[in-house]
């Protein structure tokens, strides 16, 4: 049976996770520039002769991404290990998209509405569900508002200079 009920606080919860994951390679290159940038895709390219993911998907990325996806879960008193559960997902949502994009012909670090943002929010919280109290409706919810925030928010801080795009 779906489960149509809402937990504010369990969404709220999901909803800085998913900011923290999404944002964590973000702070690593501010702080860290190029050093430690290996290729997620080790740079192989696909039967189709184009790459798996991109330059742009690092294992510093990933490891950044758990690694405050974790603190912030135990901000929560959440499970440290479902918080950095949680950052892994997010980034394999957000090479998922990757892929799927690459093999669609759009260019590294190009923008694809909807696609850069519904994989990376429903892959942790679906899987995540039941440990963050989350129901269907929390998150469908949650990839809407993860959505919203990356359409509005993003070009404020590519103003900023924190983002490199405006997307």
């Amino acid at each position: 049976m779906i489960e149509l009920s809402l937990c504010v606080t369990c969404s709220f919860q999901a909803l800085i996770l998913l900011l923290a994951a999404n944002g964590a390679p973000v702070l690593a290159t501010l702080t860290l520039g190029k050093r430690w940038t290996w290729p997620v895709d080790f740079g192989y390219n696909s039967i189709d002769g184009k790459r798996l993911l991109g330059n742009s998907k690092t294992w510093r990325g990933v490891c950044s991404a758990m690694l405050i996806t974790a603190t912030v879960a135990m901000l929560f008193d959440l499970n440290l290990i479902i918080g950095a559960v949680f950052g892994m997902l997010t980034m394999l949502g957000d090479c998922v998209s990757s892929f799927i994009k690459r093999r669609l012909g759009y260019s590294q670090s190009s923008h694809a509405r909807g696609l850069d943002t519904v994989p990376e929010s429903l892959l942790p919280t679906l899987f995540l569900k039941q440990e963050l109290g989350l129901g269907l409706t929390d998150i469908l919810l949650l990839a809407l508002v993860f959505f919203l925030l990356e359409e509005f928010v993003s070009p404020v801080l590519y103003q900023w200079h924190i983002r490199n795009r405006p997307y």
